[in-house]
């Protein structure tokens, strides 16, 4: 059955990004939220030229094997540079969420204006019986609010960048999550959490 499941590189301190991230700056200024990807001397099977460690590598090529459809808010598209005109995950097309109008997307892209129930619901029926993923704090917490969230993956590094966008926004009401699995690997720990409904 499909989930809705949120993968990050978040900070330890919570941020996805560090100081002034935008369009043409990236995720900000001196960031070291990436660096694991490069940490290692096994190449991702998805994403060439990721040079992940091994634990790295199964668990990213096992997230992204996962993906049929991607919902991105707006600022993590601006920042990412609307994904070169394609896709975070070579095959999953991208549903942005935003209630301002978009420049020219690609055909890989779609602009979804109703809120996340529609943005999810679409990408829901494109994604098939495979997985929506969800990339930016401020979707993932329109998700959680509306109990649409499964899954949680935490891509921690081991970093206090003090300042940036938060990935976990302020919520209604706690969110429990129950613990899946820890993977320590260089640069990094994955923490995999179910979503307790």
């Amino acid at each position: 059955m499909s989930k809705v499941i949120s993968a990050h590189a978040v900070s330890v301190d919570g941020y996805i990004t560090g100081r002034n991230p935008g369009p043409d700056r990236g995720i900000g200024d001196g960031t070291s939220l990436f660096d694991w990807y490069g940490d290692g001397d096994t190449a991702s099977r998805l994403f060439d030229g990721f040079r992940l460690s091994e634990p790295s590598a199964q668990i990213f090529d096992t997230l992204a094997g996962r993906v049929g459809a991607v919902v991105a808010g707006r600022n993590t598209y601006e920042d990412s540079g609307r994904f070169g005109g394609g896709s975070p995950h070579p095959t999953a097309p991208v549903f942005v969420l935003s209630h301002r109008p978009a420049p020219e997307m690609s055909e890989q892209q779609t602009l979804v204006t109703g809120g996340i129930e529609d943005a999810v619901a679409v990408a829901s029926e494109t994604a098939g019986d495979k997985d929506v993923s969800l990339m930016g704090g401020g979707v993932l917490a329109a998700a959680l609010k509306v109990g649409l969230v499964d899954e949680v993956v935490l891509h921690q590094v081991p970093v206090l960048l003090g300042a940036g966008r938060r990935f976990f926004q302020e919520l209604p009401d706690h969110v429990q999550l129950r613990l899946l699995e820890v993977v320590p690997a260089p640069g990094v720990t994955h923490l995999h959490y179910a979503v307790v409904r």
